[in-house]
């Protein structure tokens, strides 16, 4: 899982289990155990929120309860993955210490109460949680039972505290050095926003300075660096006892309040919270297959490792728009897409329902009711069988793809902040995904990168919107075609440096220009709703909708032109020769049909791997697994309906150990897939 050896190396399967809320019913925990046991469970996360039972007045440890827990689940067979519990701080210590309660982008302090409410900069805070993570780890890291740190939970929020504009301004001077290059940075003779000194800075705010966008992004990194030298503290304490024992941090879906590729060396194994949103129609249901195997594929991307799938929910949630059931076989779908994705674990919040406050209907493994006679549970206990089953084959395997696309957060947040070309949505995200989609329904492993990432090793790059440009990533892009490798660019890239100041003398900027052999002169956008075409030169139609830049073909070969409009006619898509390699490049917002179709011809040109030869059924996920003598295929049928798969011959299905030439897929079904690498 990491360079830290794992004390216990096999599939995990288990979830978050919280002993602190039952303390006084011990026929309870003793009926926990029976029920992990039940469900094929492995392991649990403990004691994520537990501040207030480990230290119930300042200075008073009682770990007695927890030691007594993690004996009896290591005794019975069950691995304790260990929080520290810096997430949600006890009441006292809010009361006690006003400082570390975050004050908000208005101006105003919380009060005490509810989780995620802490200042990462407050020096109290983090002596308390040092203090705390240093005694849990003298008293528990060395149980035989702990395989795991689980740092906090969910680390997120940003504080606008006195505390954090200082260590903001400490930030800042240590990356420009003087305010006179900051204030060149951030252009700020524009609306006379020049800064005196460094002293006169504040974070953006509603009632004060928000349209230095340079100032915005730095705000940005600045957290994303305050955040990760937290998690370093916590690291260090825990470490500090036992190094040997690994730690990771719970992230999340599509959270960009921070750069998690920051934080990629800082923890050990990645680990993220899934929860798709099943509306219950095959469409649906396939595109938010398709938007969290994308999330796997980030998680597992960060430090090129097989990742942990930390949460799941094993029934309905209860914070969603709707809280939907799972249909019948959804949770073995979606728990083996994730293992597909290079995930070596399964686990779900919550092991048992809580009684009360805001998470009693959160979906669990033990319902209020209490026993595993459950529909959720059995579920539960069948992803159980189905990962003991892979284990040993599965576990040393990974994801290996010959794809990537630029997916950039600090890219993200310049463009979503920039003022134009629409404001009602530049949908960068939804851009990435139509790629994404397009190369998920032809099962082709793709890893995510950032501009800060090798994309040496690939055949084939999609970098859509790079709006920044940051890193020398240009440069990077140039060196990889240059080799021979194949890139795909778009429309709105190479207009800004990192800090938001646009390219002077053309665009794309930064040697792209002579890359893709185009220029872009100006960018038309389209209301909701407008739609223009790219016609082929065989006179194929796709549509294309809210941006259209009107570029000249200098040195590219036009491979489309628009369809309607003023600039009908003019170049919409090109390919150039640079190097070994080729770039093309789509001036606008094109379609997963498009893409579909695109990349369908790209893929076997190259060569890239893909986890099964021809065409898989609409809704059907192929996931590709790899050993040195091993390939691992992961069918999962996300339409609700049968459909049939044909597959060349030397598979084995792993259920049954029999040659398998066609498999027949149930509506949510999940089946694994082996051959030997010849």
């Amino acid at each position: 899982m990491s360079s830290v050896t794992p004390k216990f190396p096999h599939m995990l399967h288990g979830g978050d289990y919280n002993p602190d809320q039952w303390l006084n019913s011990p026929d309870i925990l003793k009926k926990d155990i029976e029920l992990m046991k039940a469900a094929h469970i492995n392991c649990v996360s403990v004691a994520i929120f537990a501040w207030a039972k480990l230290e119930p007045e300042e200075g008073r440890y009682e770990f007695g309860w927890l030691e007594d827990v993690i004996n009896n689940l290591y005794e019975n067979g069950i691995y304790t993955v260990l929080a520290t519990p810096s997430g949600a701080k006890p009441r006292w210590m809010s009361e006690k210490y006003p400082e570390i309660r975050r004050v908000s982008k208005e101006g105003v302090r919380d009060l005490s109460g509810e989780r995620h409410n802490h200042c990462y900069t407050s020096p109290v805070y983090r002596e308390k949680v040092k203090a705390m993570d240093t005694s849990l780890a003298e008293r528990f890291a060395k149980h035989p039972g702990v395989i795991l740190w689980h740092l906090s939970n969910e680390y997120g929020g940003i504080c606008y505290c006195d505390k954090c504009q200082e260590a903001f301004r400490e930030w800042l001077k240590k990356k420009y050095g003087t305010i006179d290059a900051l204030n060149r940075q951030y252009w700020t003779d524009f609306w006379a926003q020049t800064y005196n000194s460094f002293e006169e800075v504040q974070a953006p705010a509603p009632n004060g300075s928000r349209s230095v966008h340079g100032l915005f992004l730095d705000w940005m990194r600045f957290t994303t660096d305050q955040v990760g030298d937290f998690i370093k503290m916590e690291r260090d304490a825990v470490k500090a006892v036992d190094p040997s024992v690994p730690v990771t941090a719970n992230l999340m879906y599509d959270f960009i309040c921070y750069n998690y590729f920051k934080w990629k060396d800082i923890l050990d194994v990645v680990s993220w919270d899934s929860y798709p949103v099943w509306r219950g129609s095959a469409a649906a249901d396939v595109e938010e297959a398709q938007n969290h195997a994308l999330w796997h594929d980030v998680m597992r991307s960060l430090k090129q490792k097989p990742f942990l799938l930390m949460e799941s929910c094993p029934s309905a949630t209860n914070w969603q728009p709707v809280s939907r059931l799972k249909r019948p076989g959804m949770q073995l779908a979606a728990s083996m897409s994730a293992v597909g994705h290079g995930s070596n674990s399964v686990q779900y919040f919550q092991f048992r329902k809580s009684r009360g406050s805001s998470e009693k209907f959160h979906g669990a493994v033990v319902d209020h009711v209490g026993h595993g006679e459950t529909r959720a549970f059995k579920d539960v206990a069948q992803v159980g069988e189905r990962l003991e089953l892979l284990d040993r084959a599965l576990y040393n395997s990974e994801v290996k793809p010959d794809v990537a696309i630029v997916f950039d957060t600090e890219n993200r947040w310049a463009m979503e902040h920039a003022q134009g070309p629409r404001n009602c949505g530049i949908h960068y995200a939804e851009a990435v995904r139509d790629q994404y989609r397009a190369l998920w329904q032809m099962g082709v492993p793709v890893d995510i990168v950032d501009e800060e990432c090798d994309i040496s090793k690939y055949k084939l790059v999609l970098a859509p919107m790079l709006y920044m440009l940051r890193a020398g990533f240009e440069e990077k892009l140039k060196a990889f075609v240059k080799d021979g490798g194949t890139l795909v660019g778009t429309y709105h890239t190479g207009l800004v440096n990192e800090n938001d100041l646009c390219y002077l003398g053309g665009w794309p900027a930064g040697g792209l220009r002579e890359l893709y052999g185009i220029w872009n002169e100006e960018i038309d956008g389209l209301w909701d709703g407008e739609e223009n075409s790219i016609i082929t030169k065989d006179g194929r139609s796709y549509r294309v909708t809210e941006l259209c830049e009107l570029i000249h073909a200098e040195e590219a070969e036009v491979i489309g032109t628009y369809g309607s409009d003023f600039y009908k006619g003019q170049p919409a898509w090109t390919v150039a020769e640079y190097g070994k390699g080729k770039a093309y490049y789509v001036a606008a917002r094109a379609g997963v049909d498009f893409y579909s179709d695109f990349l369908g011809t790209l893929i076997p040109g190259l060569d890239c791997k893909r986890a099964l030869p021809g065409e898989v059924p609409f809704g059907v996920e192929a996931c590709l697994r790899e050993t040195d003598t091993e390939r691992f295929v992961f069918l999962q049928n996300f339409t609700g309906e049968p459909k049939t798969v044909a597959l060349p011959e030397g598979y084995i299905d792993l259920r049954t150990g029999e040659a398998a030439g066609k498999l027949e897929l149930r509506g949510y079904d999940s089946v694994t897939i082996a051959k030997a690498i010849e």
